[in-house]
């Protein structure tokens, strides 16, 4: 039976060859020598290394093709740098080099636009990340990188997490078998409830709701606790307080039209 093929961007997976330690080290020694043929020998012994990481792209509305190609560019860049004097393994310095071209196409090829200062902040603080980790074997703080580029500590990191991928109001992030949990459901409207909260007509309202209800609310919307811990706390599922929730937000609608 033959190899199960899969192709990306012209090249069939089941054929990607695997180097030992002992040959990578070998051919790095050649390419530093001056070899280009193991260097290129490099490349081909590490694709798989790209695949691996590209799994954690998978569910991302990207063509695999695009990633694959700018995976290997993350690859070629840390094959031309890698120094055997820093006695790690090649993959321990390759991952973060092929992990940030990668999420750098997707942040440049994001619907959400951001300011070129603050992007310029965050792709200076991933180069920073990327050298430090080389180096260190960790990622370096948010305080040692504001130092480094003569920023505060809270640009850095407004400017990181404004490159963080959006996600849908509407993702699931619960299901116990019942009524699913959206994301939605865990935010709190202030505009909503915002305008009742010192109306006496509220306060009656709440009266003829249910002491379930009323804990509920009072600890969502005062207390801003989440439908979890308020789920730990009442010794229930969070799909039921999402259900009770809704059911007193509903009678209260009713009530204050």
């Amino acid at each position: 039976m033959g190899k199960y093929k899969v192709e990306i961007s012209g090249v069939n997976t089941s054929d990607l060859i695997c180097l030992s330690n002992e040959e990578m080290i070998q051919l790095f020694h050649n390419y530093q020598n001056g070899d280009l043929e193991a260097r290129e020998l490099l490349i081909q012994g590490n694709l798989k290394l790209v695949l691996s990481i590209l799994k954690r792209f998978y569910l991302k509305n990207e063509n695999l093709d695009d990633l694959f190609q700018i995976g290997c560019v993350g690859l070629i860049k840390a094959i031309d740098h890698f120094d055997l004097s820093y006695d790690v393994k090649f993959s321990t310095y390759a991952v973060p080099m092929i992990l940030g071209e990668v999420k750098r196409f997707i942040r440049d090829n994001n619907c959400i636009r951001i300011s070129r200062s603050l992007k310029d902040i965050a792709y200076k603080s991933l180069k920073i990340q990327d050298e430090y980790y080389s180096c260190n074997g960790v990622l370096p703080s948010y305080q040692y990188i504001a130092t480094e580029l003569g920023v505060n500590e809270l640009d850095v990191s407004n400017a990181l997490l404004a490159l963080k991928d959006p996600v849908s109001m509407y993702e699931a992030v619960y299901n116990d078998g019942g009524d699913t949990i959206f994301l939605y459901d865990q935010l709190e409207d202030k505009k909503e409830y915002g305008d009742y909260s010192s109306s006496l007509a509220i306060d009656e309202a709440i009266q003829l709701l249910g002491e379930r209800e009323r804990f509920i609310l009072d600890e969502r919307f005062i207390m801003g606790k989440s439908q979890m811990e308020i789920a730990s706390e009442m010794d229930i599922s969070q799909a039921q307080v999402s259900r009770l929730e809704k059911k007193a937000i509903l009678q209260l609608k009713k009530v204050l039209k």
